[in-house]
């Protein structure tokens, strides 16, 4: 059990039947009326965020998350395979669990989301930054760095996102795994 005196954003807790992580809070105290916390709360389950208001001192019940290091194997019509860096076990991981998997490639280290009492994997993110390889784009052109327009490239996954003019094909790119966008050129 925790009180509101023990948020902090990260912190998972069960509300409504669900698991939570506080995306961010506020500790309010208006000049008339009792104190409270506004928070932003992430469900570990759906995704949705949604907005809460608790009266300041309520108890909360905390749940143990932890974060293992896996790596991606491979996709299969079950799911998404990927093996414990530490034990070798396999496990497949359903997508609606996993952020962005347009960006997962085989080999890539990942971190699993698992409720520490029930074992039950809640997600699986992806590393911040990702470098991929362009596998088509049109062809720039000498001169297209002044401006920022952009254009498509298909990358090594199948995922196609928006590259400045200057990124040939065969090029590798860093990618913000969280938005989807082209962050620069990799040499």
């Amino acid at each position: 059990m925790a009180s509101t005196a023990d948020f902090r954003n990260g912190l998972v807790i069960e509300f409504n039947h669900d698991l939570f992580s506080i995306v961010e809070f506020q500790h309010v105290k208006p000049g008339k009326g009792p104190a409270f916390v506004r928070t932003k709360l992430k469900s570990l389950t759906t995704g949705k965020v949604i907005d809460n208001t608790f009266t300041s001192g309520h108890k909360v019940t905390t749940a143990r998350v932890e974060r293992r290091p896996f790596q991606f194997l491979y996709k299969d019509d079950i799911g998404y395979n990927f093996m414990d860096s530490n034990t070798f076990d396999q496990i497949p991981i359903e997508e609606s669990l996993i952020t962005n998997p347009q960006f997962l490639k085989d080999g890539q280290e990942v971190e699993v989301i698992f409720h520490a009492e029930l074992e039950k994997v809640l997600g699986c993110e992806l590393p911040q930054h990702v470098v991929m390889k362009v596998a088509y784009t049109e062809p720039g052109l000498k001169g297209d760095t002044a401006t920022n327009a952009s254009k498509a490239a298909e990358l090594e996954t199948g995922a196609t996102i928006q590259v400045p003019l200057f990124i040939n094909q065969d090029e590798l790119i860093k990618v913000d795994t969280r938005t989807g966008s082209y962050v620069e050129r990799v040499k």
